[in-house]
């Protein structure tokens, strides 16, 4: 015999061993030859090829076996029967799978390592994923955002970290939230460090509150308050801006220790009384709205902003008690610039400047006196101005020419 026979011939007696050495419950390694009748045919060097039931491939639930495997692909499994009489065996590569599994996700679980998944389905509550063993996203831990339809996350490929582990009740919970929450941290803390105080900046709205808006700097949020959103009073965010809306806006205070950015929209914008000045001047009449009514006048808003006081003297041309007689809240009315004093952001108004004044009243005659004693003779002197009554001109007369009466009476 030729020493090339003698190594062929140990090298079949080696691989006649092997194959005498294969039982239930082995662990066999080989390669995916055949996919067919939902099921794959694995080549592992034996005498005949195993065949794994679709039910032995994942250990989620699948329709297609191709779903889980591809032809060429790698597996280890676990034989499962066999039956050399038949020239039938039956492996489980899901066996395997999941006993190393929860070994590799113990691992994550205490790493806290971050790896990628594919969504398998979508279910009640959640998504379904195959991590070696059947894994669980609970639908709070999909997204840092509610999500209302999950129905196009299948087939996703989502980036997760361990979040519980329960072997004896074969449970896992994963969650990708966990992971974006950990990546917008590390970024918000990265532009929280660069933002100064004043700096003006575009953004996006992402949601009102009632109280304000957050709006998106570069992925991490700041409050617009509501005070913050518009020049002229607000009642309520969704007035003056919507969801979506690309807005400019200034940065005014930065806390990194709480990682609170607030913003103002109406600071990044020119002020009411920076174009009151181009736009107003004094003499003109122009049309306002009642803001405020106080007991010494009305604060009256010609422009988003921009109120003047009309003085309760100036309200109207009669006298008035208190404003509240003439003027209401939200009244229009049309008043009169004063005076414009822009640095000092204060104007003058007038409501009865605008207003023609009221005729006057005509005076009454008076009555003359009743007397009863006799009507007063007027002697008319030779100067036409002057008159005299008989009575005033016998006291006269008597003064003026009594002594030379009395020579003519001797």
């Amino acid at each position: 015999m030729s020493e090339e026979t003698n190594v062929e011939s140990v090298e079949n007696q080696a691989t006649l061993d092997n194959i005498v050495s294969i039982k239930k419950g082995d662990t066999v390694k080989g390669t995916i030859v055949k996919i067919e009748d939902n099921q794959a045919i694995v080549s592992f060097g034996y005498k005949y090829d195993g065949i794994i039931p679709i039910r032995e491939l994942s250990s989620l639930q699948v329709e297609n076996a191709a779903d889980a495997v591809q032809i060429g692909q790698e597996v280890e499994c676990r034989v499962v029967t066999i039956d050399d009489q038949n020239e039938k065996m039956v492996l489980s590569k899901r066996q395997i799978d999941n006993e190393n599994a929860w070994e590799q996700l113990q691992a994550k679980l205490d790493s806290g390592e971050v790896f990628e998944v594919a969504v398998a389905d979508v279910v009640k509550g959640g998504l379904v994923v195959d991590v070696g063993t059947r894994g669980f996203i609970p639908a709070s831990m999909v997204e840092r955002h509610f999500v209302e339809d999950f129905s196009d996350y299948k087939g996703k490929t989502l980036r997760v970290k361990v979040k519980e582990l329960d072997r004896e009740n074969n449970k896992v919970i994963l969650s990708q939230k966990d992971v974006l929450d950990q990546e917008f941290e590390a970024n918000k803390s990265a532009i929280i460090a660069n933002l100064q105080e004043g700096q003006e900046i575009d953004g996006t709205v992402q949601r009102l509150t009632q109280f304000g808006a957050f709006v998106d700097i570069g992925g991490v949020d700041g409050l617009v308050h509501v005070s913050e959103l518009a020049w002229s009073h607000v009642e309520k965010p969704a007035d003056v801006v919507q969801e979506g809306q690309s807005v400019r806006v200034k940065v005014l205070k930065v806390d990194p220790a709480n990682g609170k950015i607030s913003l103002s929209i109406k600071a990044a914008q020119p002020g009411p009384w920076d174009t009151a000045a181009g736009q107003f001047n004094i003499g003109d009449i122009v049309t306002g709205t009642v803001k405020r009514l106080v007991n010494f006048g009305a604060f009256v808003e010609i422009a988003a902003g921009v109120e003047g006081l009309v003085h309760i003297s100036q309200i109207a041309h009669r006298h008035i008690g208190t404003p509240h007689e003439v003027l209401k809240e939200g009244q229009s009315v049309q008043v009169k610039i004063l005076d414009l004093n822009v640095a000092e952001k204060r104007v003058s108004l007038s409501i009865k400047e605008t207003e023609e004044a009221p005729a006057e009243a005509p005076k009454s005659e008076k009555a003359p006196r009743s007397s009863s004693r006799a009507p007063r003779e007027e002697i008319k002197l030779n100067n036409p101005n002057v008159s005299l009554s008989n009575e005033g001109m016998s006291f006269s007369l008597a003064e003026k020419f009594g002594d030379k009466l009395s020579k003519f009476k001797n």
